[in-house]
């Protein structure tokens, strides 16, 4: 599999969940990601990383899709410098971090222009082949300080 990125500019407000969630599911199924099990992982990590942007992170939200060998990588950018926090989950809020933790084999945070990047790490679709061996030591959060050049 060669390598592939979407970028997307999310529109903010309370659509931009759902818009996300159906383009990760069709641009991942445009290249030939099929599972249906791990597109909807996909689709819910998705909808939980842009909807913590749009409700904490303000200004414009980037979603980016990467596929490099075999391996899918999803991040949100914001202009909030603010890092991730658990938070106490109701009704409405407070899932988001807890669900990402749970999905993914990988997350973490860069520095980002004025803001942050969110990005997840998702386990292998199967069906797909990785070309680079995987380390097998479990899930775990990284938080980097890098700074985006531009687009």
């Amino acid at each position: 599999m060669s390598d592939l990125t979407a970028y997307l500019d999310m529109p903010l407000g309370v659509h931009a969940p759902t818009a996300a969630r159906r383009a990760v599911t069709a641009v991942l199924r445009g290249w030939g990601f099929r599972d249906e099990e791990w597109l909807e992982v996909a689709a819910v990590v998705t909808r939980e990383l842009v909807t913590n942007a749009v409700r904490y992170g303000g200004g414009c939200v980037e979603f980016r899709i990467e596929a490099r060998q075999g391996r899918v990588v999803l991040s949100v950018a914001d202009t909030s410098p603010a890092l991730p926090r658990h938070r106490d989950p109701d009704v409405d809020e407070g899932r988001g971090i807890t669900l990402i933790e749970a999905s993914p084999t990988r997350w973490g945070v860069h520095n980002y222009d004025d803001g942050k990047q969110v990005w997840v790490e998702l386990t292998p679709c199967p069906g797909v082949s990785v070309d680079q061996p995987r380390s097998t030591t479990g899930r775990h959060h990284e938080h980097h300080s890098t700074h985006r050049t531009g687009l």
